[in-house]
């Protein structure tokens, strides 16, 4: 009766052979199993991102009829059209202060970068030119 060795058997050569195989084994799991949680978060993401986008599309009409609404109330004390003129003003006073806010946020966003400088103060000093050449 021939006896097969269990695997706890098997000799050295047989599990350094087998090495190769097992870790290509491990490491396409190991991507198998990323590739699947990358694809259930991005389905989450793309789902999450597109009800935000319909809600902000629907916020957009409710803007609108808030602005009407808030027309109409005014339109009670005033004529319809100074209370038109009235919200709209305060509707450009919102953009100014909103399109001055960006501006500045633009303006300190194309200033140019410090760490580029001190890069460039580095590559001086190895190269023994500038500040850092002389003392």
């Amino acid at each position: 009766m021939a006896t097969s060795k269990p695997d706890d058997d098997r000799s050295l050569v047989d599990l350094l052979t087998d090495l190769p195989n097992h870790i290509s084994a491990l490491v396409r799991a190991e991507f198998d199993q990323i590739k699947a949680e990358t694809t259930y978060k991005a389905k989450h993401f793309g789902i999450g991102t597109g009800m935000l986008a319909a809600a902000a599309f629907v916020a957009v009409f409710l803007l609108g009829t808030l602005i009407a609404t808030l027309i109409l109330v005014l339109a009670i004390w005033l004529p319809a059209w100074a209370a038109a003129l009235i919200v709209s003003g305060l509707l450009i006073l919102v953009i100014a202060v909103l399109v001055f806010i960006g501006m500045v946020s633009f303006r300190k966003g194309s200033e140019p970068l410090d760490s580029l400088d001190s890069f460039k103060r580095d590559m001086n000093a190895v190269k023994g030119v500038g500040e850092y050449g002389r003392k």
